[in-house]
């Protein structure tokens, strides 16, 4: 993948981890991993497993004797993943790019994937690459963003930080909620080949205690800080204050309760 989007490094990943973990990936990792696990898989692939969210559930849900592979463009991603393990735990590291898997053909009985296919350039073609590795019934677990209006955190943090920037706003988080139609989603799965296609909408009341530690993550725990930072003049710590201020104008004082939206898929090779 070529999309600067993609690009987690530095300190992001462990930023992404603590502030953005718990507050808009924890639960939907969770339905991921009861998922799979129903699906009873002898080998599993996840695709740009990141910080290892959904690894760390996959592997307590998963049967003991199933292998797991979780592979991440980003290094750094997976060796933040790595420390959430135990040594003799049965689970396999590996840089991959999702585009082009280095792995051989009909490899793996299920692939799993939170909030990646968004990234990915080609989605067709991604979609065609994970049929490969997959043995023939073998199945594509994924869940996608919702829209940014179903999703406020993504308008307040994509609005407060525009408003520093009018001539050029960073458009970083345009990128994880530009596939949230499950039509379309479903019309690219069926193009590149897979059949059973299925999706389920799964919305979310989210409690956030700590607000400014989430604004932080949303500046610090993703490539928005790496835009900010280009473009220069700012410090995105004034950007985090900024996001802190607006959810609680919009949203009201901590705790908030805010709406979460995602679409999980599913599909089954020939």
């Amino acid at each position: 993948m070529t999309d600067t989007a993609s690009n987690f490094t530095g300190s992001v990943p462990e930023n992404y981890d603590k502030g953005l973990g718990p507050n808009i990936f924890h639960d939907y990792a969770e339905d991921l991993a009861r998922r799979a696990a129903a699906v009873m898989p002898g080998r599993v692939l996840e695709l740009a497993g990141g910080t290892g969210i959904v690894s760390r559930k996959l592997r307590d849900a998963l049967a003991s004797e199933a292998g797991l592979v979780v592979t991440d463009l980003n290094p750094p991603m997976l060796e933040v993943a790595r420390a959430k393990f135990d040594d003799g735990e049965a689970v396999e590291f590996k840089p991959a790019d999702a585009m082009a898997l280095p792995f051989a053909d009909s490899e793996f009985d299920l692939i799993v994937c939170q909030f990646g296919v968004m990234f990915f350039p080609d989605k067709v073609a991604s979609y065609r690459e994970a049929a490969r590795v997959l043995r023939p019934g073998g199945r594509y677990l994924f869940n996608t963003w919702g829209t940014m209006a179903a999703n406020p955190f993504s308008e307040i943090a994509h609005d407060a930080t525009a408003r520093f920037f009018p001539d050029d706003p960073p458009g970083f988080y345009r990128v994880p909620f530009s596939y949230a139609d499950p039509e379309a989603v479903k019309a690219d799965l069926r193009e590149a080949g897979w059949t059973d296609v299925e999706h389920h909408t799964i919305p979310l009341r989210k409690a956030v205690a700590d607000v400014a530690g989430f604004a932080y993550g949303m500046v610090f725990g993703n490539p928005l800080l790496e835009e900010i930072q280009q473009r220069g003049g700012v410090d995105p710590n004034d950007v985090v204050a900024a996001i802190i201020d607006e959810f609680r104008s919009r949203l009201g004082p901590e705790p908030i309760t805010m709406p979460l939206e995602a679409t999980v898929f599913s599909g089954r090779v020939p």
